[in-house]
């Protein structure tokens, strides 16, 4: 398999604060990354340089490369609207639109340019039966979405992200906010995904990492201390303080 995604000695400060600090890893096309670790070590400052939603933020800087497919994303000539459509993500609180269920996925693809009705619609289909979707919702597609339940509504909104066809999905605790139902019907989504999309989640549930990821990259206060495949990073981490985070000892 070939990276799709590579970091190497990245750097993000806010202000003087370095929030991660030369961050080097590399994602496989087709992997699922799950990024582990305590409150504020960085994990979602680095998923947010992947697709530099970080440069809305006053009095920040970065340091060192980030490449998809080898192309630079920090080079000053680089296409950051281009990158946003291949970079899709879903926060940890669903965030569908105040439209109607159609118009939620249909939107985004008219953004696009797509203006042919049954290509929408036909892609609108394809969405949400990729996100187990279409069978709940078919017969109320023009009712609120805001009427779904939490779990349906994170997976409209992921259903929305895979609308615009993008290569990379990132993942910011997407069932942070869940039941247990709605949370095992997202991770098995992500295992389906994974088969079209290359995927990072951070996460704080450490059974959920060992569920959905391939690998698993832990952070702490802004280092990278390990990153293996995640069966490694769960029973025989290289590093002691990987294991004491993992055992419950700090964190």
């Amino acid at each position: 398999m070939t990276d799709k995604i590579s970091a190497e000695n990245l750097t993000f400060y806010y202000g003087s604060t370095a929030a991660i600090k030369n961050v080097s890893l590399s994602v496989r096309s087709n992997t699922v990354l799950a990024l582990i670790g305590p409150s504020g070590c960085g994990k979602s400052t680095f998923l947010r340089c992947i697709n530099r939603m970080n440069d809305i933020i006053p009095n920040t800087r970065v340091e060192g490369n980030l490449t998809i497919d080898g192309e630079s994303v920090y080079h000053p000539k680089y296409n950051v609207t281009g990158l946003r459509r291949r970079v899709g993500m879903v926060f940890q609180k669903s965030n569908p639109f105040p439209k109607s269920i159609f118009e939620n996925i249909a939107y985004g693809l008219r953004i696009n340019g797509i203006r042919d009705k049954y290509e929408i619609e036909s892609i609108v289909e394809k969405s949400l039966k990729s996100t187990a979707l279409w069978d709940e919702v078919k017969n109320r597609l023009e009712k609120s979405a805001l009427g779904l339940s939490g779990g349906q509504q994170q997976r409209l909104c992921i259903a929305r992200t895979i609308a615009v066809q993008p290569e990379v999905i990132l993942m910011d605790e997407p069932a942070s906010a869940l039941d247990p139902i709605s949370t095992q019907k997202i991770e098995e989504l992500i295992q389906d995904l994974k088969r079209n999309y290359t995927i990072i989640i951070v996460t704080h549930n450490m059974q959920q990492a060992a569920r959905v990821s391939d690998e698993t990259a832990f952070f702490y206060m802004g280092d990278l201390i390990e990153i293996n495949p995640t069966e490694k990073i769960f029973t025989r981490p290289d590093r002691e303080m990987t294991e004491n985070y993992i055992t419950g000892k700090f964190g």
